[in-house]
């Protein structure tokens, strides 16, 4: 069995090392960067299976560490686990959005942290169509990650565009949260569900008129509708 290579990105030798430790006493290979130059050097060497990302490190932060991985083909695929200090839950989503695929607040134990890697290197990511798909004035092309409504623009952030792409996939049918967080999300055990009803907020925000195509279907969860009839 292939033994998984972390990157632990934290830039406190303690902490660094105490999880490395742990990491190598459960198997598997730990590799220690204390800032973004440092982590980039080990991916650059050799791409890791998965990232212990810390928020708040010098130089870049974690998060733009995570937008920075996320837009390179070679390692937009790899999983990010954000480490923080911070727990509110903007502080949460704002990780997620930056392409985190797990979330985990200090201080932490050991078999936490082993759980939730584990369950992010099991994790397969949903493909994302990359097709035009149209639902009444709405139209979404998976290529260009482009969004419009009647022809006029509208902008998305990554998880709202993911969200958006698979509801007009599937049209007209009810999903509840757990069943978002898998499709749009993957397999994150650990997301609370909640998670779903601020990205579906947030959608509806953005798609401004179109919003209302975004129904809330009581006690059960989401779907996409056409309006019965559509403006040219």
């Amino acid at each position: 069995m292939k033994i998984a290579r972390v990157l632990v990105v934290e830039d406190e030798p303690a902490i660094a090392e105490l999880i490395g430790v742990n990491l190598r006493h459960h198997g598997m290979l730990a590799v220690l960067a204390g800032d973004g130059d440092a982590a980039q050097a080990h991916i650059d060497e050799v791409l890791p299976d998965v990232i212990l990302l810390d928020w708040m490190l010098p130089g870049q932060s974690g998060i733009q560490l995570a937008r920075r991985w996320r837009a390179d083909a070679r390692t937009k695929t790899t999983p990010i686990l954000m480490l923080t200090a911070r727990g509110d839950e903007p502080d949460k989503i704002a990780g997620l959005d930056a392409g985190a695929d797990d979330y985990i607040t200090k201080p932490f134990s050991t078999q936490e942290l082993l759980a939730r890697i584990r369950a992010v290197l099991r994790r397969r990511a949903p493909e994302q169509a990359s097709d035009v798909v149209r639902v009444g004035g709405l139209q979404l092309d998976g290529a260009t990650h482009r969004v419009s409504f009647n022809d006029q623009a509208i902008k998305l952030g990554p998880t709202e565009f993911k969200l958006l792409n698979y509801l007009m996939h599937h049209a007209e049918r009810v999903h509840s949260r757990s069943q978002l967080l898998d499709r749009v999300w993957g397999d994150h055990v650990f997301i609370e569900e909640r998670t779903v009803d601020v990205h579906v907020k947030r959608l509806r925000e953005a798609l401004g008129e179109a919003g209302v195509l975004v129904e809330t279907v009581r006690g059960v969860g989401y779907r996409l509708t056409a309006p019965a009839v559509v403006k040219a």
